[in-house]
């Protein structure tokens, strides 16, 4: 399977935030919200640079079973993962120096979950991040612009023997390889995340997964490139 699941994006879904997006990806819907603030983290203060960090969260009726809420600053592993995974997205395209003194949060809340989330999160939270962005920066010279490109997420995996794109829930049970892949615009690799679920892969294996990755997230560029219209930046 080489397509992508139905996607579809709702800016300014929230008015709270220079930037959110209620973005849905078949089953699986992500409220992306991104909140600008005009200081850093006490630890980079007087350096003229800026901050991104992403927090990732599943909410209680996201899943079949009633998923019990994180409190009280306790976060499970795979939050904490997924999480980094997100703001190591944001900050691979972004020059922090030409942000300045701000930081940049973008909020990824799992509304109902179906697979791909992680991968949503970073694909709908790049439209709110640019929005945000564009709160400041909107309009000024290329070389003064903080983002240096897009990025996207998609899951790929070997299901019953064949490569498979953008993968559900069902189909990532049965995944015998399951992985996540970050890319650029630019087809540039930010992060790629691969394990055999009881299997192994050979490189021809790997090698049609990286590929079919790059199909998805050609498709994902184009979704956000059309989301944004004249308020994309490049």
């Amino acid at each position: 399977m080489n397509t992508i699941r139905p996607v579809s994006v709702e800016r300014h879904f929230t008015k709270q935030t220079p930037g959110s997006v209620l973005y849905r990806c078949g089953n699986t819907v992500v409220l992306c919200t991104a909140s600008l603030e005009e200081r850093v983290p006490e630890w980079m203060a007087g350096r003229g640079k800026g901050w991104i960090t992403a927090e990732y969260n599943m909410l209680p009726g996201s899943t079949p079973q009633r998923k019990p809420r994180e409190r009280s600053g306790k976060v499970d592993g795979r939050t904490t993962e997924i999480q980094r995974l997100i703001g190591r997205s944001f900050r691979a395209i972004a020059d922090l120096n030409k942000l300045g003194e701000r930081s940049l949060t973008i909020d990824c809340d799992v509304l109902q979950a179906d697979g791909g989330t992680r991968t949503a999160s970073i694909t709908g939270g790049m439209i709110a991040l640019i929005d945000a962005v564009n709160s400041v920066f909107k309009g000024v010279p290329a070389d003064r612009y903080p983002l240096s490109d897009s990025v996207a997420g998609i899951s790929v995996g070997m299901v019953d023997g064949s490569p498979s794109l953008d993968l559900d829930y069902e189909r990532d049970v049965r995944a015998d390889v399951d992985m996540n892949v970050v890319m650029t615009g630019k087809r540039r690799f930010v992060e790629i995340q691969g394990t055999g679920e009881e299997a192994t892969f050979d490189d021809t294996e790997l090698a049609q997964l990286l590929s079919l990755s790059k199909l998805g997230i050609e498709q994902l560029n184009e979704i956000q490139k059309n989301a944004l219209g004249s308020d994309w930046p490049w």
